[in-house]
């Protein structure tokens, strides 16, 4: 377990699986995530995912709370081959806990965890052209632009840029 300020990240748990499929069944988050994200998320896909990952071990997807409260995800993911020293890091929060900061704290906390205990040399993340606050959230904890992969994304019917931003140990 991760904590900072009102923000805390831990694993996963049943109890989690009715707020995941409410917070997660939301066009306008499941908008900036790829599509191995069905929509609608139901209550069987919670149940399915946390499935998955309650044995994770290291830890690489967390559950982020506000005060307490399940309000969102976000996860590492281990590289293959002769990527295995970096990361993709990846999130979502739930509408009703955008635009207090808790995702700024939560990239903070799971980079420093990367970095520091999971010994990654380097973690990076891929977002859509149209989210804003993602890529000021990541640049607040030091990742850097490393390029726009042009009309590489095809998402609600549409083709968008992916701006890719990354840190280094």
């Amino acid at each position: 377990m991760l904590t900072q300020d009102s923000v805390t990240l831990r694993a996963l748990k049943k109890s989690d699986i009715q707020p995941l499929a409410i917070l997660l069944n939301n066009k306008k988050v499941t908008g900036n995530l790829r599509d191995a994200i069905p929509f609608p998320y139901t209550k069987k896909d919670a149940e399915f995912f946390i499935g998955l990952k309650k044995d994770e071990d290291p830890v690489m997807v967390f559950g982020i709370e506000y005060e307490k409260n399940f309000c969102g995800i976000i996860s590492l993911i281990a590289q293959p081959d002769v990527y295995m020293k970096s990361a993709e890091v990846g999130y979502w929060l739930g509408e009703p806990f955008w635009n207090k900061g808790i995702i700024t704290t939560a990239v903070k906390m799971i980079t420093d965890y990367g970095l520091n205990q999971l010994n990654f040399i380097r973690i990076f993340a891929g977002v859509f052209e149209y989210n804003i606050p993602s890529m000021r959230a990541l640049e607040k904890n030091g990742y850097k632009k490393e390029g726009i992969f042009e009309k590489s994304i095809f998402k609600s019917g549409q083709i968008w840029d992916e701006h890719r931003y990354a840190i280094v140990k």
